[in-house]
């Protein structure tokens, strides 16, 4: 069990969710499908599977004083994780997201962030254990400029950040500058580099374009044909076990966070690539978001 510090820095959602047979095509209305409501938001997530995976966690989100809000700090208390800086916001009400799923587990997702935009930098201000965390890990479902403060932080404090880029979007030069990590899938890095990534190939030419921006390391997670590493001293490319997908809402989420708790316990690359592969694996055969997070124990 790692006993090394990991923040992360995030959103937290209660998502949705149905699953049919098919995703509807728009002003189509399809019946018979199933009802869930989980935890989730990618911060949340990565936080909870960080936690599982045996790493110390403390989660800086920001959740609205209704039932939602209430219900997911119950739920980090339980995972373990550090709340001190789970942010109460008296006036905008908890993110939520609707997700569809079908029976090949694809998914679409619509959020309402909620009191996630509301976490902004002068929350950050107040974390001082961000410039003794060992690894700090923040997705786009907050607002720029807060991650752009917790980068200012960080950089100055030579600490290591990973950014799980998702929802896909734009990022300025100025945030890539000095990344330890990048962590995007096929979509995401195509977004940013302006390379249709299909392959291993194509994965390297879009990685590239991330180290010549400042990024340390790039991974860039390719579905079920694993996940491809590049940094100025190796590449290379890790298969997927084969699963029976269910559902992979969250499998981009796990996989940063395992690697986040790989990084801590001084994992050699391929090791830590691999390791994050299989926990992500094991999240898609099932149902849910946080929900699906594998366990330590599970892994080995």
């Amino acid at each position: 069990m790692s006993t090394s510090k990991i923040i992360v820095i995030g959103s937290s959602n209660t998502d949705m969710v149905v699953k049919s047979s098919v995703l509807p095509k728009p002003g189509e209305t399809i019946l018979g499908g199933t009802f869930l409501m989980n935890a989730g938001g990618k911060g949340a997530n990565q936080a909870v599977a960080a936690a599982r995976l045996g790493g110390e966690v403390l989660l800086v989100a920001k959740v609205g004083n209704d039932i939602f809000g209430k219900q997911s700090i119950d739920g980090f208390k339980k995972e373990k994780i550090n709340i001190d800086f789970v942010f109460v916001d008296e006036t905008t009400p908890s993110g939520t997201a609707l997700i569809m799923v079908n029976e090949e587990g694809e998914n679409c997702i619509v959020v309402a962030p909620g009191a996630n935009a509301q976490l902004l930098p002068v929350d950050i201000a107040q974390v001082k254990t961000i410039s003794e965390a060992e690894i700090i890990l923040v997705q786009l479902e907050i607002p720029m400029e807060t991650i752009a403060a917790v980068m200012k932080i960080a950089i100055a404090n030579k600490r290591k950040v990973i950014i799980n880029p998702a929802p896909a979007q734009t990022l300025q030069d100025e945030l890539l500058n000095g990344l330890f990590l990048i962590t995007p899938n096929e979509t995401e890095a195509g977004l940013l580099t302006n390379i249709n990534v299909k392959d291993e190939e194509t994965a390297s030419q879009a990685a590239a374009v991330f180290l010549s921006k400042g990024v340390e390391n790039v991974i860039i997670t390719l579905g079920k044909q694993g996940a491809y590493f590049q940094n100025n001293e190796m590449q290379f490319k890790t298969g997927a076990p084969v699963v029976k997908a269910v559902d992979t809402t969250v499998a981009g989420d796990t996989f940063s966070a395992a690697i986040a708790v790989a990084v801590t316990e001084r994992m050699e690359w391929k090791q830590a690539v691999q390791f994050a592969v299989k926990a992500a694996s094991i999240s898609v055969t099932r149902m849910g978001a946080q929900a699906s997070v594998p366990y330590r124990h599970e892994m080995d």
